[in-house]
């Protein structure tokens, strides 16, 4: 996507029909309260470019894999870094089975944690009707470093309404499940029904899902049993947590479990919401579309036991689409431990905060002193390194 198409959309995404397009970028002014110089220089890595890509959305690597890292490219491919050098050949190309651009593509990929021994791995895309659709592939047997491309299984398929609030993000938790992200179903005000699709527990629209992607009897995945919704008459089992815009990212912190979520907003609040380890997020409801933020977005509705975040920020002050990152866990940034990062889409600003529970209760900590442009996404490998993702083709890697 260039940058005159970007602002265009941008400025399409701010109206009724489709508000903040996740992957609508433009350049504007710093939107977060800004890190004082002295933060900056005591807590700062540096950016390490590691390649450039087309319209690259994520960034992974499978389970205890320390030479090879895969970076997600929006127009369909999984493009394969191995040993710090990007290879000819994609590990996968969907390009042929999707609906691109905008905020619809190839958009998350998730290993199994036994990856090594069942080579099985997890895409989420929009096919070319612009459905949600997760898609089982496994590793070629031959080649370790190309993907058996003539045997998917599709698990999970979802139909959307509109094309944007796609949610993308497809991540297996520390339990060993298959989280899944799905917007509201795409226009503004998810104006589905008579309360929307975010607070229908009979609708998989507006929620994080919770499964396991092996097949079980006639079904193509599994109910984990102790899903919150499990018997829950005219409720989808396998919700997890509902009242969701477009939680286009959301991750796992890798050392107490802890779910961190980056919620897309509307048209006036940015927010990200935090469960504590490891089921604390459980069957809870983040409050859209009554609520954008602490923003009461339709009086007179209600959201039963809303969770509020626990930090957003306003539009007003430059931001327009929330971009959720990571607990930092990489022993050679200890300055960062414990923090985590997020960015805006608009701003290009990472910024950093302490997560507790409780209406807006995390402590911000400033922001790191350098922009992405068009910051679509962050990443992290293995060992715990953190990459932050532009559309415009740059993927970087926090160093020290």
């Amino acid at each position: 996507m260039g940058r005159s198409q970007a602002i265009v959309t941008l400025r399409e995404s701010r109206s009724a029909a489709a508000v903040c397009s996740v992957v609508a970028f433009a350049s504007l002014a710093c939107g977060c309260a800004s890190a004082s110089s002295s933060t900056a220089s005591a807590t700062s890595p540096k950016l390490t470019q590691i390649g450039k890509f087309s319209n690259p959305l994520f960034v992974t690597q499978p389970p205890a894999d320390r030479s090879r890292l895969f970076i997600v490219e929006q127009r369909g491919r999984i493009r394969l870094m191995k040993a710090g050098h990007l290879q000819t050949k994609p590990f996968l190309d969907v390009s042929g089975l999707i609906s691109c651009c905008s905020e619809r593509g190839l958009l998350g990929l998730a290993f199994a944690p036994d990856y090594a021994t069942s080579r099985r791995f997890y895409v989420d895309f929009t096919d070319t009707s612009g459905n949600t659709r997760i898609v089982e592939y496994r590793r070629s047997l031959g080649n370790a470093d190309v993907a058996d491309a003539a045997h998917p299984r599709v698990v999970l398929t979802q139909d959307q309404p509109q094309p944007n609030h796609n949610g993308g993000e497809v991540t297996f938790g520390p339990d060993g499940k298959l989280y899944i992200g799905l917007g509201d179903g795409g226009g503004g005000n998810d104006q589905h029904g008579l309360l929307g699709n975010a607070q229908d527990l009979g609708t998989l629209l507006g929620k994080i899902l919770r499964i396991d992607p092996l097949p079980s009897g006639g079904a193509q995945y599994t109910i984990p049993s102790d899903n919150p919704f499990v018997g829950t008459s005219g409720a989808r089992p396998e919700i997890w947590a509902y009242g969701l815009r477009n939680p286009w990212r959301f991750s796992f912190d890798r050392k107490t479990g802890g779910l961190a979520i980056g919620d897309v907003g509307q048209d006036a609040v940015e927010e990200i919401d935090w469960s504590a380890a490891p089921v604390a997020g459980k069957g809870l409801n983040f409050g859209w579309r009554p609520f954008e933020g602490t923003r009461v977005n339709f009086p007179g509705e209600s959201a039963t036991g809303a969770v509020p975040p626990v930090a957003e920020y306003e539009h007003s002050t430059g931001g327009c689409s929330v971009t959720g990152g990571y607990v930092v866990r990489d022993p050679r940034l200890p300055r960062l431990a414990g923090r985590y990062l997020y960015g805006d889409l608009c701003t290009g600003r990472i910024s950093m905060a302490n997560l507790h529970e409780g209406r807006l209760a995390a402590t911000p900590l400033g922001q790191l002193p350098f922009k992405i442009s068009l910051l679509a996404s962050f990443g992290q490998d293995s060992l715990g390194h953190i990459y932050v993702v532009s559309l415009q083709g740059p993927v970087y890697r926090l160093d020290p």
